[in-house]
């Protein structure tokens, strides 16, 4: 008994140590931040200052709730997330099932084609959308526009065509993604109930209405809370094309954040923003947890 247990012991001991160094990674490069984020959230400091932290309790709180510019990144942000998820389910769905067909010709090329832009980086990719968008009678938006005797539109120093144009590019971003992880879930979905609903005479759109859909729910849970909390997190483009400009029309919750802790170093707003924004996350996975049962879904 005694032998056997120190065995145990052993086995134990070296399967922690297999794992450790990936735990150690996770401790010190997300685990220390996180916490140390939530504790200066209760302090005034800035990094350039050479006086240590002063506590100030929830007024870095109260003064997030409080600023204008903090109501204005949060609509935007509600604005992105609103003119980007839903397209890329839609158009990921849409694409997926285009591209799951067995007799289709070459649909591996156009997979990875769909997905080239998701490995991309979004800083260049940023920068040949800023050329596209350019406002000269020579960017390719206002070419496409000057074929219809349209005028030449200034779409990201217009505060009314900035987020749109923002929008369209990260949905063009990561739509491979949401494809890839459809077709994925397309492949569970049982061929008896294709069978079944052929021999009863159903039609495409209705084989795609009462059995696709209904059964991709699990699989349409996952992207809308992955895209949602992604979206949420939006910083590269608005940055890279617009800087959260003109005025505040693209500056969405991360490009304040940034803007707060690396351009002012007021590190406590910083600090308290990202808890709300990590409470305010926190709290929308679970009210989505809830609307769709996630516990509840079976295949």
């Amino acid at each position: 008994m005694k032998r056997s247990a120190t065995h145990k012991i052993g086995e134990a001991l070296e399967l922690y140590t297999m794992v450790a160094p990936a735990y150690m990674v996770f401790l010190v490069f997300i685990f220390v931040p996180v916490a140390w984020a939530f504790y200066l959230s209760f302090f005034d400091y800035s990094i350039l200052s050479l006086t240590s932290p002063k506590f100030t309790g929830i007024k870095n709180y109260i003064r997030v709730f409080a600023d204008p510019v903090f109501r204005i990144a949060l609509w935007n942000t509600f604005r992105y997330s609103l003119g980007t998820v839903a397209p890329r389910i839609v158009l990921g769905l849409g694409f997926a099932l285009l591209l799951d067909q067995k007799h289709l010709i070459g649909k591996n090329v156009f997979r990875a084609c769909y997905f080239l832009p998701v490995v991309t980086s979004m800083v260049a990719a940023s920068i040949v959308w800023s050329l596209v968008f350019n406002a000269s009678p020579d960017g390719l938006a206002n070419q496409f526009l000057a074929v219809f005797g349209a005028s030449p539109k200034g779409w990201l120093a217009n505060s009314r065509l900035a987020m749109p144009s923002v929008c369209v590019v990260g949905v063009w971003k990561d739509l491979g993604y949401v494809m890839t992880i459809y077709i994925a879930g397309l492949q569970g979905v049982p061929l008896e109930l294709y069978e079944a609903g052929a021999v009863d005479g159903v039609t495409t759109w209705q084989r795609i209405r009462y059995i696709t859909i209904p059964l991709l729910r699990p699989t349409t849970f996952f992207i809308l809370v992955t895209e949602i909390l992604g979206s949420f997190q939006v910083f590269t483009e608005t940055y890279v094309m617009t800087e959260g400009g003109p005025g505040y029309s693209t500056t969405t919750l991360i490009n304040l954040l940034y803007s707060k802790g690396f351009k002012e170093f007021d590190m406590g707003y910083a600090s308290g923003l990202a808890v709300a924004l990590f409470l305010g996350l926190m709290a929308l996975s679970w009210a989505l947890r809830r609307m769709f049962r996630a516990d509840e879904i079976v295949y």
